[in-house]
């Protein structure tokens, strides 16, 4: 039988007739007025239609670029309206503030099958600042809290975590998702375990990689990162990205990984070149023979197959950045064999992988195996302050 969940989710509430705020995120790319990338307006249908669906007023709150404070015309909400009523396919209002008498006339003007969305919370300093009369203000606005946001959910803003404690709260479908797929991952997850990191600085992910190396079985460690590790080893990385500073933080970090029974894998041959552009003259190494002259690109062969092998062997897979340069060709090959074994693996029900992050969503998409993961994560900051091992104030107002 499943633990229960420390928060809960709209399942939980009587929605029947009640104002819904739900905390979205829907700060979607914009061009001449028009949102080119639907992705995030697409992902909180789910929990906008249930509430509907049960007899609910959703009102979205939301925030949209960074105004600090200031009303800015090139920073408003209604220019997403519309794309939002054509994706819900239901009609979508909109209230030119998100407090005070034109929110208050917008809710009362609600009826059933209707939603409504508010203007951009961070058009209010007080948003940012989590404070508690600007919450109280947002909570008068209606009966129940749901947060939809995962993504906003490691800052503790007025909209995600002030105005949870304010009334009942729950998690919307998308923020449900986002939670149990992370907590099957790194909470209570299936072993072994394989934690993939890649990009550029180890500076970047120090907190990551101590709090991974305590949870994962394998660590496989790619990209620039990886050469700092080398390094650390005595192993010349040639004119490779490489934080040499960092050399004594990295052997710290292989030390508690062997105390904590955590491989850490890394490159045994390398893909390297003397320029950094596509389709660069290039050569397959040992690990130990980079030319002084030479940037290491990717991992090579004999690094793949060994990954393979640490992959098929895992129940629990969960990535944060690809293995070398996989924007330019052939720098990519490192990343995208793994990612063909990962999507096997997952296909065939053998492993559950969950990916996040910019860089490690954009090779994913980049490979085609954008319908391969178990789970993928937009969320970008939360989901890496959550394989952290920090504490979201978004998600602990939740539990509260």
């Amino acid at each position: 039988m499943a633990a229960a969940k420390p928060w809960k989710t709209l399942d939980d509430m009587d929605l029947a007739g009640k104002v819904v705020l739900i905390r979205v995120d829907i700060n979607v790319p914009m061009e001449d007025g028009r949102v080119t990338d639907m992705t995030r307006i697409e992902r909180i249908l789910p929990t906008v239609k249930d509430v509907l669906a049960a007899g609910g007023k959703p009102v979205l709150l939301a925030h949209f670029g960074r105004p600090k404070g200031e009303v800015r015309a090139d920073m408003s909400l209604g220019m997403v309206r519309e794309a939002l009523e054509g994706a819900l396919g239901s009609p979508v209002r909109f209230a030119a503030n998100c407090i005070g008498a034109e929110a208050k006339q917008g809710v009362a003007a609600l009826e059933a099958g209707e939603t409504l969305l508010l203007e951009n919370t961070r058009f209010h300093a007080e948003e940012t600042k989590n404070d508690a009369m600007f919450a109280a203000s947002l909570a008068a606005l209606g009966d129940i809290y749901c947060n939809d946001a995962f993504s906003a959910a490691h800052r503790a803003h007025a909209s995600t975590e002030a105005i949870a404690r304010l009334l009942p709260a729950c998690a919307g479908r998308l923020m449900q998702a986002e939670l149990e797929a992370l907590e099957g991952a790194l909470g209570a997850p299936e072993r072994p375990v394989v934690a993939v990191v890649g990009g550029a600085k180890v500076s970047t992910k120090l907190d990551l990689l101590g709090n991974l190396v305590g949870k994962a079985d394998h660590l496989v460690i790619g990209g620039g990162m990886a050469n700092t590790f080398l390094a650390a080893k005595g192993v010349n990385v040639g004119k490779s990205l490489c934080e040499h500073d960092l050399a004594d933080t990295a052997r710290e970090i292989l030390a508690k990984a062997e105390a904590a029974g955590c491989e850490v894998v890394l490159p045994r041959d390398i893909t390297v070149a003397r320029e950094f552009k596509a389709n660069a003259d290039h050569d397959i190494v040992a690990v130990d023979a980079c030319p002084d002259d030479a940037m290491i690109l990717d991992v090579g062969p004999d690094s793949s197959a060994y990954i393979a092998e640490v992959v098929k062997g895992a129940k629990t897979l969960i990535m944060n950045g690809p293995l070398g340069v996989f924007e330019m060709e052939p720098f990519q090959t490192g990343t995208f064999a793994m990612l063909d074994v990962i999507a096997a693996q997952t296909n065939a029900g053998a492993l559950v992988s969950v990916a996040g992050g910019g860089d490690t969503v954009a090779a994913i998409n980049a490979a085609g195996k954008g319908d391969d993961f178990s789970y993928i994560s937009t969320a970008g900051g939360a989901f890496l302050e959550w394989m952290e091992g920090k504490t979201l104030p978004g998600v602990a107002a939740l539990e509260d």
